[in-house]
């Protein structure tokens, strides 16, 4: 059980404390910082696995909790000069709903994310083709650039000769984190087929390990309170275990709703309710202190199996 809950949804004990704070007007709402995670598929016999890291238990916002590669908008993902092939930055532009050089940032950055985290990269030489085996100490050392931002993605595509296949991505879904958390983000949320030639491989210093597992065993597990995940994680995974195969998954994409999800709080006696419009089964109630949450602290997730047969990546 986590945090009190029969399920494995993560909060942090002092978000009751920090939605009184909100409330009474002493504390100001931080901007929230664009950002991108992508849920790699690949098919096997149980229907489509995805690719799922687990937070460091160290990691100070969600630690322990299951999540996909991702992370923030580097200031130059929005250089004109990268190689792209695919729908035009004016398409994903009215898809993620903000400007073309916004929509190129957070494109790039799901793919640069990914290549970081996982080491799988979603370009090709040319438009219509993508990269194999991208093992070795000359990819890693490109790698390791990205990640200490000595090398900018434009750059580094540059430099490979490669273009970004944005027609490999499908724009799945977007959440903004909470007013009341300290560090806040306004996440993209994109699905994307693992191309033929290619592995992942936990590259992140942020996860302790990576696991293959679809999306119905994903949420077994949350439900059970095994395995912790943020209302996000949970909501698109549901969303997932209705594809039959990645193809499905990358078909049903522009369909998707991409109207911004944002958790409301409000205070009723002593209690904080806690909720996520339009996905009731996250609603919490908690109690209105810190102090009265007592031992708010989740215990160890536990480790999933791999439905696939594989080896955790």
């Amino acid at each position: 059980m986590a945090n009190g809950q029969a399920n494995g949804q993560w909060y942090p004990p002092e978000w009751p404390d920090r939605i009184r704070a909100l409330a009474a007007g002493t504390l100001t709402p931080v901007t929230p910082r664009r950002a991108a995670t992508v849920m790699l598929l690949r098919d096997t016999d149980a229907g489509p696995a995805v690719h799922m890291l687990r937070r460091r238990a160290s990691m100070a916002f969600a630690g322990g909790a299951y999540a996909y590669p991702g992370g923030g908008v580097d200031p130059r993902d929005d250089d004109r000069a990268v190689g792209w092939a695919g729908p035009t930055r004016a398409w994903w532009a009215q898809r993620l709903g903000v400007d073309e050089a916004g929509a190129q940032a957070i494109v790039c950055a799901a793919v640069r994310e990914t290549y970081e985290e996982a080491g799988v990269l979603l370009a090709g030489p040319t438009g219509d083709s993508v990269v194999g085996d991208t093992t070795g100490a000359a990819w890693e050392a490109d790698r390791a650039a990205l990640v200490e931002r000595e090398l900018s993605f434009a750059e580094f595509l540059d430099r490979r000769g490669l273009v970004l296949r944005s027609d490999l991505l499908g724009a799945w879904a977007r959440w903004i984190t909470p007013e009341f958390e300290s560090r806040r983000y306004d996440t993209w949320f994109f699905v994307a087929a693992l191309p033929e030639g290619q592995r992942t491989r936990n590259a992140s210093t942020e996860a302790d390990r990576t696991v293959w597992i679809t999306p119905a065993d994903a949420t077994a597990g949350y439900d059970k309170g095994e395995l912790l995940m943020m209302p996000p994680t949970v909501a698109t995974l549901r969303g997932l275990a209705e594809c039959a195969t990645a193809a499905e998954a990358l078909a049903t994409a522009p369909g998707r709703d991409m109207a911004p999800v944002l958790a409301r709080a409000r205070l009723t006696g002593d209690e904080v309710v806690l909720s996520w419009p339009g996905h009731d089964e996250f609603t919490k109630h908690l109690p209105s202190t810190a102090a009265e949450a007592g031992a708010a602290t989740p215990p160890a997730p536990a480790t999933p199996s791999d439905p696939t047969g594989g080896a955790p990546a």
